[in-house]
């Protein structure tokens, strides 16, 4: 698996940490979830490039990337990614964003049409009912339970997570990400990611009316859902009725249903089908 050139870059008034796997096709900006780093794009950057240049970003209060006391919402990520656009001087790029990443996508996509040649959304991007909502958030409660502790030290960590059902089978690709997201804490190591920049991050997310952005996406979109549950099979990002609506109103949207795949094996697992679906969106003129 080839290894990303880490890169700072500008976001608006933030620094970015920018993992950048080189190629010679499109240049495709992945977009992590909302407590994940841009180490979860190693095992679909690897098969992308390098026939495509892919980047990926640690959102701002994640990894690498500058953690300001305030300032997660959608509104602040796009201005990010616009900022980062122009330092690196790209007209437009490809958006693929995974769960929050979906979201944020869209929402650049609607705001900045001419920087977007096309969107590609990884099992995110629904617009959900407050009780769905409330469903995905009890699915991913043991991703924010792991915000805030300290833990012995990086080995102690990593068995813990090597239990959880959701994220199996491990692989070095899951090694890689869990051990990107640490840092030296009193004690032992903890999570750099701060549990109130996610609390504000989700409050900010509930307030937002995400089909307000579908008629405003220009560009070819493709829908890449997760089948599976997390906790339970209730509690998919993508229930049929929400994609059904999203193909309705997002003007050139078309779906793949990667089968067998819950919400984090859809971005972290080797999956051909899903590579191939990707490189096959890409190939459309």
């Amino acid at each position: 698996m080839g290894q990303p050139i880490m890169k700072k870059v500008k976001g608006d008034g933030t620094a970015i940490q920018l993992a950048v796997w080189e190629g010679s096709g499109r240049n495709i900006l992945c977009i992590h979830g909302i407590t994940s780093n841009c180490r979860c794009w190693d095992v679909l950057a690897s098969a992308l490039s390098p026939k495509h240049r892919v980047l990926a970003m640690d959102l701002r209060g994640r990894g690498g990337s500058d953690k300001p006391d305030s300032g997660y919402s959608l509104k602040h990520h796009i201005e990010d990614i616009r900022s980062l656009l122009d330092d690196l001087g790209l007209k437009d790029v490809v958006l693929m964003g995974h769960s929050l990443g979906a979201f944020i996508s869209l929402a650049f996509g609607a705001k900045y049409p001419g920087r977007v040649n096309r969107i590609i959304l990884v099992d995110g991007g629904g617009a959900l009912s407050k009780e769905q909502i409330d469903k995905v958030f009890q699915g991913i409660k043991p991703a924010l339970d792991r915000l805030g502790k300290v833990f012995p030290s990086s080995e102690a960590y990593l068995d813990i997570m090597k239990q959880a059902p959701y994220i199996q089978p491990w692989s070095p690709a899951m090694e890689t990400y869990y051990r990107y997201e640490l840092e030296t804490a009193d004690g032992g190591v903890r999570v750099n990611i701060r549990p109130e920049h996610i609390q504000e991050e989700a409050q900010n997310m509930r307030k937002v009316a995400t089909d307000s952005f579908y008629p405003l996406i220009t560009c070819k979109t493709l829908i890449l859902r997760a089948t599976k549950g997390l906790l339970s099979q209730d509690d998919i990002l993508l229930p049929e009725p929400v994609v059904t609506r999203m193909l309705e109103e997002i003007p050139k949207a078309k779906r793949v249903d990667i089968v067998g795949t819950n919400h984090y094996g859809i971005v972290f697992q080797p999956n051909e089908f899903r590579d191939k679906a990707i490189q096959a969106f890409l190939d459309e003129p």
